[in-house]
């Protein structure tokens, strides 16, 4: 009972790589970022709510040179830090 096992019947089809995988900045295009948001984390130790500003900031940078998929920062978590619509921004103050 023996099974020829061909693996070179198979041919390998590259795929895009899952969310959340990213390639390196091998450039250094948005070091800046990432030094601003570790040296954030360091004096905070280490809690990243209070760095969300330099997270995004880094994030933004990263879709900007097309070394991660352009989402928008609503959908990464940051809605809380985006600007109001220009027709939003004098609703609130009622005079």
């Amino acid at each position: 009972m023996s099974t020829a096992m061909n693996f070179g019947s198979k041919t390998f089809k590259p795929r895009p790589p899952d969310k959340g995988s990213f390639p390196l900045d091998h450039f250094g295009e948005c070091k800046a970022f990432k030094e601003k948001f570790m040296k954030c984390l360091r004096e905070n130790n280490y809690d990243n709510s209070m760095c969300r500003l330099q997270s995004k900031d880094y994030l933004e940078c990263r879709m900007d040179h097309q070394l991660m998929t352009k989402e928008p920062l609503q959908k990464l978590g940051f809605k809380d830090l985006m600007d109001p619509p220009p027709s939003q921004a004098g609703k609130d103050n009622k005079s």
